[in-house]
């Protein structure tokens, strides 16, 4: 494991750490970790995942400020729900995008694991979108994400960023929990 990938596994467990906890310092703590992790899926020749930490670096930004001015505005930007339709649409694009996105990279470079790097880069914004807008469905994304790339990263012998996805699934499911009871909270107080 390079210091590359450890540097950017602890500061990927302490950013989704201050997520679940709803705390706004895990977006610049993000910034930094998706700088660190663009160099580490470079080597590995997982391209759709170094596009993905540029989205993620403009989202954490983004995120970071809605957040922080929605906190300013409304004392507190809350937990929301975006509800069945808009999810249903929300895969279903997902779906489609991981599809086209995989066949452009699968004929179009030496990508390794084309399909399955397309379906962690076109769910992660997703998730991450649905993050910086504090919806809780945010974490149903982040779930499916983390397991497959806990076995892409694994596959491709990224031991330290695979182990770091089996706990990113388990914080997920954590912060479910979390932003579900905070969810419950606003809507009964």
């Amino acid at each position: 494991m390079s210091p590359a990938e450890i540097a950017g596994t602890i500061l990927g467990l302490i950013g989704v750490a201050l997520m679940v906890r709803r705390n706004a310092w895990g977006w610049p703590v993000g910034l930094v970790q998706v700088v660190i992790s663009a160099w580490v899926f470079l080597d590995a020749k997982l391209y759709s995942d170094v596009l993905l930490q540029g989205f993620f670096f403009a989202i954490q930004a983004y995120g970071w400020w809605h957040w922080r001015t929605g906190a300013v505005v409304a004392g507190g930007l809350p937990v929301t729900r975006i509800g069945g339709t808009a999810l249903a649409k929300w895969a279903a694009a997902g779906g489609a995008a991981t599809l086209v996105w995989g066949e452009v990279m699968r004929r179009g470079t030496d990508a390794a694991l084309p399909h399955w790097d397309a379906f962690i880069l076109v769910f992660s914004i997703l998730s991450q979108w649905l993050q910086a807008r504090k919806r809780l469905e945010n974490w149903a994304g982040w779930m499916a994400v983390n397991a497959v790339a806990t076995v892409v990263y694994w596959a491709r012998d990224l031991r330290g960023f695979a182990l770091l996805y089996l706990l990113f699934l388990a914080m997920a499911v954590w912060g479910h929990v979390a932003w579900r009871r905070a969810l419950e909270e606003t809507a009964s107080g």
